[in-house]
């Protein structure tokens, strides 16, 4: 028998902060993890992904370096190379986590879980000659993508997020399937590397929970870049023609193209069983406040739990869990999902945290709005990227901020210095009081609160 304090079963980015956390601590902590640390995100997901996307910004900005004065002549790309460094980026941030968990003596089960059984308060896994015993189980097991009822994925013609990471060869034409974060973000790297892409999108705009003014821009960016958008469209069926794919799509439309990216949204993946059932909702793990199941003792994070899916989510979660444990059940801080920023790595970027500003009307007697463009901002100048603007929310009796959303240039950094602002419930005067460096971008954030009064130095 290997006695542990907790078992972790699950070892992404929600599982494996967690055990070096609780490592910290000095918990005696086991993860169990049926392929390799890092989970999705980092194995197929947000790391492979922004390893292309820096590849598809670099790939473009060469192309146009003569608005810069620079001539270079042709460019080409080799997808191969692109694909194996990929690989490379993937392998060295894999390899150093695990890396750490034999540096830090974090026991890792290499083998899936299936049963855990209870007894008399403590919890057991058998997995052939061994047997573990824990006082506390955190269950951190992720997503996998959704499928159409009527289209599957086949890992050849019809691609997930993660089949399309291990292509080594660029399509000609790609048809994507779902306009969320995933699909614009693949639309927008692959566009970027020539391929003829268009996005097919069931609901009236993309990136949905976006912002409307934001996703309305992006649109307009994904346009310039000749990204073909068909919104309140559904794609019914294909059919093989050839080396080619005929989608038929639901206003009678068809688009010939060579793959099918399907990117419509991501599912739990559980297959824990206990001796009393876990409760859940449409697949998805019950949980508290706390993050615990119906189940004394046991935690659910990220994914499985149904809540802001996204990686720094998980981990944030991971993290107070760790801190309920090490104070023998003394609740933490309440996690506030408006305060957890979101990325999208579309060329623009998005960067956003806390309330749309319809959400905002339906919450709040009234508000003040503020904007600022990055056309009127010389470090965006003088880089050549002024696509885009800030967008501030204000509650207008408190005049605190509860909303900020950022499309153009690194949108994804600047959102970090207002997710302090609204998580510290920071106000329009307090932010009056902060001195912005010059020139950054980080101006921009500046000046687009000063819009909320329209005191806006550079904004006409």
């Amino acid at each position: 028998m290997r006695r542990y304090k907790v078992a972790i079963i699950g070892g992404g980015p929600g599982g494996y902060v967690t055990a070096i956390r609780l490592q910290q601590y000095g918990i005696e902590t086991v993860v169990f993890e049926k392929e390799r640390l890092g989970g999705v995100c980092l194995n197929r997901g947000c790391i492979p992904t922004k390893s292309l996307v820096k590849v598809a910004e670099l790939f473009s900005e060469i192309k146009n370096s003569d608005e810069f004065g620079i001539s270079v002549g042709d460019v080409n790309l080799d997808y191969k190379k692109v694909w194996e460094r990929k690989n490379h980026v993937v392998e060295k941030l894999v390899s150093g986590i695990e890396f750490m968990f034999n540096k830090r003596k974090i026991p890792l089960i290499l083998k899936e879980v299936n049963k855990i059984k209870s007894i008399d308060g403590k919890y057991y896994i058998s997995l052939d000659e061994d047997e573990f015993e824990f006082d506390y189980v955190i269950i951190a097991t992720g997503s996998a993508p959704k499928e159409l009822p009527s289209i599957k994925i086949d890992g050849k013609d019809v691609l997930s997020s993660k089949d399309i990471l291990e292509i080594t060869e660029l399509p000609k034409s790609l048809v994507v399937v779902g306009g969320g974060v995933v699909g614009c973000e693949f639309a927008s790297i692959f566009s970027q590397f020539g391929v003829k892409v268009d996005i097919v999108e069931f609901l009236p705009n993309l990136v949905f929970n976006e912002d409307l003014e934001i996703s309305k821009r992006l649109a307009m960016s994904l346009k310039k870049a000749k990204i073909k958008i068909h919104l309140k469209t559904g794609m019914e069926s294909y059919e093989k023609q050839g080396e080619n794919l005929i989608v038929k799509l639901s206003n009678g439309k068809e688009i010939e193209t060579e793959k099918i990216l399907l990117s419509v949204g991501r599912k739990p993946v559980c297959n824990l069983t206990f001796d009393t059932e876990l409760a859940k909702n449409n697949d998805f793990i019950n949980i508290d406040d706390s993050f615990r199941t119906n189940l004394p003792n046991v935690f659910a994070i990220g994914d499985v739990t149904g809540k802001l899916m996204l990686a720094h989510t998980a981990s944030k979660q991971g993290l107070i869990v760790a801190d309920i444990i090490n104070n023998h059940n003394t609740e933490t801080f309440k996690l506030s999902y408006d305060n957890i920023p979101k990325c999208t790595f579309t060329n623009v970027e998005i960067g956003s945290v806390g309330l749309t500003e319809e959400k905002a009307k339906e919450k709040y007697s009234e508000i003040l709005v503020g904007k600022f463009p990055f056309s009127a901002n010389g470090k965006a100048l003088g880089s050549g990227h002024t696509f885009g603007f800030v967008k501030v929310i204000a509650d207008k009796e408190t005049k605190k901020l509860v909303g900020v959303h950022i499309i153009g240039p690194h949108a994804t950094e600047l959102i970090a210095q207002c997710v302090v602002l609204l998580q510290t419930e920071s106000t329009i005067e307090d932010v009056s009081q902060i001195v912005f460096a010059h020139p950054t971008l980080s101006e921009t954030v500046m000046e687009a609160i000063e819009d909320l009064e329209k005191l806006a130095i550079h904004k006409l």
